[in-house]
């Protein structure tokens, strides 16, 4: 029996109805639901802090929720992404079957005492990075990429990060980086990934101990429209060094982008352009404001169901400006992999740090996929390219970091 004034509703998936689970909402106040479960617990189900369930049930793949209070937009979402997905077949987000976690699984590194750096190259760590970072060797990452969360309430596959107060996060983004400097040689460099509101958080920080050489600013093209403010889609990368030595390579992240109105010499020669068939471009230097990159989507081969992913182009920038070939890049937020998988595509060595197993797997596979499939959208014949360029590119003389030729997949 419900209490008055509140109204059951059924929560379906694709496939059917969610055993008894359901929903119960107050019409008076449509702002919290509670999600009440009558599945059963397994064995070797456990309850964490935040009233996750995590089952082994299979036909459930990871997460229930039960007996607790979520906002009711939080909590259809949650059951939006536990329940498992019928995608449509030209959906090519990557994903893991339980027999391939199990197999990719057994290849995850876990640290229990200090290590040296050939045991940790081009691997991926399954672990709290709180308890792995002390276990590394000093001075081994010549790249480092931190993508952390930002300072907002996000789940990360049944791992959540809740929003702090400004001076609370700054503290944790401190503790953190604190403990990532020794790791680094002194001609590294960082990139650290921000939104706007995280961004003046860490720059404080990022000035007392690095040396901050610029900001870069990222349109995401995606984002949701607000109606009493401008529409959020730009996201920060600080980029940062350990001292004034240090790798930038221009040339390798150059951008060609069409020519509107080219200029040509006195003898009609292009001047500072090239004249193709394809059309006319000139190639750019880069400029701290991109508005070339594609967020992954379903039609994309890289994409995963991760929240937060950032492109292989993103990354593939800030490897192939800042470190060499043989070079070490270290992602201490691996997530679903996008830094070691370019790092292996461009010919770096790599290692990540992941606290959820699920991503772990989804990396593996895609680093195991990136062994006979090296493109990267968007990236070919040496260059960056602006978007919806693809009719134009050659993909038989697309090349990777490392020089060996691929053909190419862009949107």
């Amino acid at each position: 029996m419900r209490a008055p004034g509140q109204e059951q509703i059924a929560l379906t998936s694709p496939t059917g109805s969610l055993g008894a689970s359901m929903a119960l909402a107050n019409k008076q106040s449509l702002k919290r639901i509670k999600i009440a479960s009558a599945i059963s617990l397994e064995p070797g189900d456990t309850k964490t802090q935040y009233g996750e369930v995590t089952t082994s049930n299979s036909n459930l793949r990871s997460t229930v929720y039960t007996n607790f209070w979520l906002t009711k937009s939080l909590a259809l979402k949650r059951i939006e992404e536990r329940i498992m997905k019928t995608r449509a077949p030209r959906n090519r987000t990557l994903t893991c079957t339980e027999d391939e976690i199990t197999v990719f699984s057994s290849d995850l590194l876990q640290l229990s005492n200090p290590t040296a750096m050939e045991d940790i190259t081009d691997r991926v760590i399954h672990q709290d990075l709180r308890e792995a970072v002390p276990l590394l060797p000093r001075s081994f990452v010549d790249l480092l990429i931190l993508d952390p969360p930002y300072n907002l309430t996000k789940n990360f596959n049944g791992h959540v990060f809740r929003a702090k107060e400004a001076e609370q996060y700054a503290v944790w983004f401190e503790d953190m980086l604190s403990a990532m400097l020794p790791l680094l040689t002194s001609k590294a460099s960082v990139y650290v990934c921000s939104d706007w509101r995280t961004s003046t958080l860490i720059f404080p920080v990022l000035d007392r101990y690095l040396h901050v050489q610029n900001r870069i600013t990222w349109e995401r093209e995606k984002g949701r429209g607000a109606k009493a403010n401008w529409k959020n889609n730009t996201e920060d990368i600080w980029f940062c060094t350990v001292g004034e030595d240090y790798t930038f390579n221009i040339d390798a992240v150059k951008l060609k982008r069409k020519v509107i109105a080219p200029y040509r010499q006195e003898d009609g020669r292009p001047k500072d352009w090239e004249e193709s068939n394809s059309g006319n471009y000139r190639l750019t230097h880069p400029s701290n404001v991109w508005t070339d990159i594609t967020v992954p989507f379903w039609s994309m081969p890289e994409n995963t169901d991760h929240p937060t992913q950032k492109p292989e182009k993103l990354i593939a920038k800030l490897v192939l400006a800042s470190s060499l070939a043989g070079d070490l890049v270290f992602d201490p937020f691996l997530g679903s992999g996008t830094t070691a998988v370019v790092s292996s595509k461009l010919g770096r060595r790599f290692c990540g740090i992941e606290l959820n197993k699920e991503y772990c797997c989804w990396a593996l596979k895609r680093i195991q996929t990136a062994k006979s499939d090296p493109t990267i959208q968007g990236y070919s014949d040496g260059v960056f390219w602006e978007r919806n360029s693809l009719s134009d590119q050659n993909p038989s003389q697309a090349k990777s970091g490392n020089g060996q030729t691929m053909s190419l997949f862009d949107v």
